[in-house]
This record gives structure tokens, sequence and C-alpha cells, in this order.
């Protein structure tokens, strides 16, 4: 995925001049934790006047970036896009978007086309209560660990089982209509004794925008626990009774456009997992969803992730009641720090940071990739600094670590054709009939570039990085090379 690039930077726009606007059109608002409520402009393209201070509150604009969802009709854009709407109902010229381009008819047909594939891969497979052989049942729960996971709860979720792939279908429900939009399979693989899962989402990962549960949330509920993973919600629904969500995809990011979904709950405890990147990361999505109301489950030997603890017969209500506020003061004591200080002595491993699969000299000498660390690599020119980065970063990347990619000296095409023979691990030039398998996986990475080139203005480049950071949940940020980027003259003023 690229980054807006320089020549259209992403115009920033701030919370004031968003409230100012909507105050000066008359458009009745509200605020909320991540974003500011109003009625929607799109349920009605013909009406010229502002909607009514009664119409339902369904329109969402976030905070940070000022884009837009209409979760009764699903209309979403960019502020400009927004203020353009406004501005064309003002003058009564027919709604924005009500024309569509060749681009927007391209992505409905390519939606409507995964949709029919879902649901071809949807209606064969079966309820997994519905398997006629008990034998297979019982054997398909235990591979997945949800022997103690009831019928009643997987068919309140709607979780099938694909016999031919031997997965468990989650669906994908519309909160608006209830349709299905898309599903995820999940399958388990045994090596040795230990069990890897594997996933695999319709639409394609980076435009599976779900959050699993989300159609069984009723309006009423002001509580809410979200979880990294569906058996997670499943076994916290099953033993706590409250309402639950999984994230489509764990700890890697929580995409902004969840976020007006989330707006009716008064409180968010986040409960990713059982290591030191799910803490991590429920950190980062409490300030995304606003400190104020997130509380965390803290990873210890009591506090497995949820299906863990299912399984383990340990009282997850318990476990619940205990959950850490997200918000400290900005004085605390060291028994607040108690705890935090207890896991990171029980997971010194996991303090170093997320070790590099392919550079075990590597890990001896930094430990592993922590956040809020800078790492210099210098070397003359052709000494193989970009190469070696490159796959520095892959590593990580292929382990889940949400990379950004600012390279001011050779193009990205360049960059991603290195990568990719990196990642396949063999030269696909001599292969091309291999290139759309290994594009295909290579692509479900969560990697993205910024698209400058040679030298650039300092603010801008950290202004997109900052966006990055808040769009996708970027935690490593590499920039190949200073220099480039800076230009020669700079650097003699301000080493």
């Amino acid at each position: 995925d690229v980054l807006p690039s320089p020549d259209g930077p992403v115009p920033a726009v701030s919370i004031t001049e968003i409230r100012q606007y909507l105050r000066t059109r008359g458009i009745p608002f509200h605020d909320g934790y991540s974003c500011l409520h109003t009625p929607s402009l799109f349920a009605d393209g013909r009406e010229e006047r502002p909607p009514p201070s009664g119409a339902p509150y369904t329109l969402f604009i976030d905070k940070t970036t000022g884009s837009f969802l209409c979760t009764a009709t699903l209309a979403e854009g960019t502020w400009q896009d927004f203020q353009a709407h406004v501005e064309l109902r003002h003058r009564g010229g027919p709604a924005a978007g009500s024309g569509e381009g060749p681009e927007e008819e391209e992505e409905e047909e390519a939606a409507r086309r995964v949709q029919e594939d879902a649901r071809c891969i949807w209606d064969r497979a079966l309820p997994l209560w519905q398997l006629l052989d008990e034998e297979e049942t019982g054997h398909t729960k235990a591979a997945f660990g949800i022997s103690l996971v009831t019928d009643a709860t997987l068919k309140r979720f709607g979780v099938r089982y694909l016999r031919t792939a031997k997965a468990l279908v989650f669906p994908w429900f519309s909160p608006r209509d209830a349709s299905l939009k898309g599903l995820k399979l999940l399958r388990a693989e045994k090596k040795g004794d230990a069990t890897t899962y594997v996933e695999e989402t319709l639409p394609r990962f980076d435009s599976y925008r779900n959050l699993f549960g989300l159609h069984l949330i009723g309006r009423r509920d002001t509580e809410l626990v979200l979880t990294g993973w569906e058996l997670d919600a499943l076994a916290l629904h099953q033993a706590t009774g409250v309402a639950s969500l999984a994230l489509p995809r764990g700890t890697t990011c929580l995409p902004p456009a969840l976020l007006p979904y989330l707006e009716q709950f008064k409180r968010i405890t986040l409960w990713l997992g059982e290591d030191l990147r799910s803490w991590e990361a429920a950190k980062l999505f409490a300030r995304k969803l606003n400190l104020k109301r997130c509380s965390l489950v803290r990873p210890g030997n009591l506090q497995p992730r949820p299906l863990e603890a299912l399984n383990q017969g340990l009282n997850l209500t318990k476990i619940l009641r205990d959950a850490l506020p997200a918000s400290h003061k900005s004085i605390i004591s060291f028994r607040q720090l108690r705890e935090e200080v207890f896991g990171e002595l029980v997971n010194t491993e996991q303090v170093a940071g997320v070790k590099w699969a392919r550079f075990p000299d590597l890990n001896r000498l930094l430990k592993g990739h922590r956040r809020g660390e800078l790492t210099v690599f210098t070397g003359p020119t052709g000494s193989g600094k970009t190469t070696f980065i490159s796959e520095y970063a892959l590593d990580l990347c292929m382990q889940g670590v949400c990379t950004l990619w600012g390279s001011f000296e050779i193009n990205n095409v360049r960059l991603a054709k290195i990568m990719l023979t990196q990642f396949a691990a063999q030269r696909l030039e001599d292969q091309l009939e291999l290139y759309d398998e290994w594009a295909d996986r290579f692509e479900d990475l969560p990697l993205y570039f910024m698209t400058f080139h040679g030298q650039q203005n300092i603010k801008t480049v950290i202004d997109t990085m900052q966006h990055a950071v808040y769009m996708y949940d970027i935690t490593h940020v590499v920039v190949d090379n200073l220099q480039f980027m800076m230009g020669h003259e700079h650097l003699s003023v301000d080493r």
C-alpha cells in the first residue's frame, strides 16, 4: 500500500476547524470518544437544508483525520469529500457521490464478486453441531482447542466448518442489514506438539474491515470486551455473558474505519492475548479509542488469553473486574506500577523485543526490536546497507510488525523487487509462473511505503509518518537514507 505522495499530502485538519465548520453550516453534532457524531447527510440526498436535530446521529467524523463514515448508508470519504457534499447540498445540486464514476463501479463489482465467493463457501460449510459423526465433531473441536465451547455459543455467533479445507468459518455480517459481507477461514496445523493457526480472509486481508460478532450487539449495550481472536470472543461471551468482539487483524492494527462502530460503548476492556506484544498493542489501541473509557487485561500466568482461561477453568469475570484503567495520572506511586514491573520480570525474554528469525547474531547484539528505539546503520557506499536493512525489516514484518518504509535513495519498485525476492528466497525472474502466488502472499504483509524520493521537507515527512502511525498502527519506521532526505547542505548545519 502506498501512502499519499508529497504532491498531494494528507491535508491536515484540526478538531477545532471541524467543529467550527459544522457550526457555521448549522449541522448539529455532539462529541464522542474518537469521533464527532452528526445526523446523516446521505440518508436523503434530495434534502437541501441540514438534517433536523431530531434525526438519528449515524454519521461519524474521525477527530484525528476528519474522515467520515455513515453507518446507515455506508457512505464514507475524506474531510474534503464531506465538505464538498455539504456545499453541493447547500446549492441544491445533486448529492455528491450519486453519479458514480467507472472506478466506483469497478470497486462495487469487485465487492459483489467477493460477496458471491464468500456466499458459495458459506453455503458449502456446515454448522459445527450438525456434523453427523460425533467423533468428527469432538476431534474438530479438540483440534481448535474449543472442546468447552458449547454448541449454543457456536450457533449464536454463526460459526461453521468447511470439511474440504478442515477450517472453521467465521462470518462477517453487515451490522446494517445482516447480509454476509465476507468471512475468515481458520485452519489448525500440527507441528510436533505445537499447533499453528493459518488464517485466510475474503475479501483480502487489507480490505477486511470486520468486527466479528458486531451484528449481535444491541443498541443498549454500553460495555464491551475487545479481543484479538474470534475463538477468544466465543469463550468470553460464553463465560461472562458480556458483549465481545474480535478485531479482524488481531494485535496487528485497529483500522480507524472501525472506530464509529465502537462509539456507543462507555467502557471498553482490551483483552488481546497473553504476550507483551498484545499488551503493547492494547495500550496503542486504547489511545485511539480514548483512554478514559478503556481498561486493559495485563498478560500474566493467571491471566492468559480468554480461550486458554476458559480451558484452564479460571474465573473470566474476575479477570475482567481486575483490568487496569488505561489512563494514568501524571504522577503515580510505585504501588500503581508494581504489577507492570512484575510483568517485565516474568517476561524478560519478551521485554527484549521481537526477535529476528533470520539473524541470531543480531539478537545477541540488539536483543530484539523494541518500540521507541533508534538504530543507525552506517557503512560506505555499496557495502549492502539497503539490501541488509530490507531483509532485517522484512524479517520483523513477517512476524506481524507493522512497517513503514521511507526510501529516499532508491525507488519503491526496485525496493519492493528486492524485498519480494528476499521474501520468496528465490530468483523469481527465472520462474515467472510463481510470481502471482508469491506476490499475493507478500501483499498480505503489514508493509507500507512512503512515495517521497530525493530531498524532502522534514516536516512533511514527519506528518506523513504520524498519519501512518494513526491509520495503520505502524511500530517500525525505516528511513533510507538520512543524507538523501535532508540534502547534503543541511547536514553540516545540524548533525
